[in-house]
């Protein structure tokens, strides 16, 4: 029993470091590090349950990992939860690895569940259109939607990244506006003139008429009661506005992300630059947006392509 509750005491002083270096040496954001730290304590909730309690981390081996994903697929996960899961304990055991608490990292070999890559929904350019025409201007809060959207279109940013965006982050003269993204990384995207135009328009028509809550004074974009906005507001924003336009497509605030960076990649940018735009880690991520349309691909076969010329 003493070794046990040993052995306990460990896995809380792993779990406790591992969260540090999440936070401190990875600069994630307190989401990514909570789905980390739940990745791991679906492994200790595992080995408690069964034949291995007791078990340190430098103990399991790849067999022990694989009964554990078996597990995991009877509770009834799907393959993307389970890929989280196994993408959590190889963080995790990366960390390990730096505190030299193992020497071999088991988790090396461990594969994940093939995941069908689902290409997202994206607006074309008179959807959007459409959606922001069915915007009520008339009211204040019809003027701040315009900005939100003409912003999200314009740059391609999430939807943490507009809601956190911040007045002196604003370069209009130079066209450009400084965001906020995962990690707390900051990057410079350029910004539209329309974009710019209703920002301005917000900003010295509509803003400038409410209380501000304190802590909320350099951000941009606020609610009825000059707080920050939350995420769901947006969500539910664009979900009412795309039911006003008579759109039946999923629709979410990140549609306009992906239709950002789909026009942009169809129109021919650089990859690299709608990389760099986005705030993409990695140019992999990047390349989904690479896919086109079949009648695009028939039209330029059927232009191009010796065989289907007249």
């Amino acid at each position: 029993m003493r070794e046990v509750n040993h052995q306990i005491n460990m896995w809380h002083s792993y779990i406790k470091g591992f969260k540090a270096y999440l936070e401190l040496e990875r600069s994630l954001s307190a989401n990514s590090v909570k789905a980390y730290l739940q990745d791991v304590e679906k492994l200790t909730q595992y080995l408690s349950a069964g034949e291995r309690t007791g078990a340190g981390p430098e103990t399991l081996n790849l067999e022990d990992l694989q009964l554990f994903i078996q597990w995991v697929a009877q509770l009834g996960m799907t393959p993307a939860s389970q890929a989280r899961i196994i993408s959590g304990i190889k963080g995790f055991y990366k960390y390990l690895q730096l505190e030299h608490v193992v020497q071999k990292d088991p988790t090396r070999l461990l594969e994940a569940p093939r995941l069908k890559r689902r290409l997202p929904d994206v607006l074309t350019f008179e959807e959007i259109e459409r959606i922001i025409g069915s915007i009520d201007q008339s009211k204040p809060e019809g003027g701040r939607n315009r900005a939100i959207l003409e912003t999200m279109y314009s740059c391609g940013l999430r939807v943490s990244e507009v809601i956190s965006l911040k007045i002196s982050h604003l370069y209009p003269d130079a066209g450009f506006i400084r965001v906020t993204g995962k990690g707390d990384k900051e990057r410079l995207v350029p910004i539209g003139k329309d974009a710019l135009k209703y920002i301005g328009i917000y900003c010295e028509q509509i803003r400038c008429h409410l209380t501000v809550q304190a802590g909320s004074s350099d951000t941009v974009f606020l609610n009825r009661r000059g707080g920050p906005l939350s995420r769901v507001m947006i969500f539910l924003i664009i979900k009412d506005l795309t039911r006003k336009a008579g759109i039946t497509k999923n629709i979410s605030p990140h549609t306009f992300r992906h239709s950002f960076a789909t026009h942009l990649v169809e129109g021919g940018a650089d990859l690299r630059a709608v990389q760099q735009m986005l705030g993409h880690e990695s140019i992999t991520t990047t390349e989904i947006y690479t896919h086109l349309d079949r009648e695009y691909l028939r039209d330029t076969l059927q232009r191009f392509h010796p065989r289907f010329l007249a």
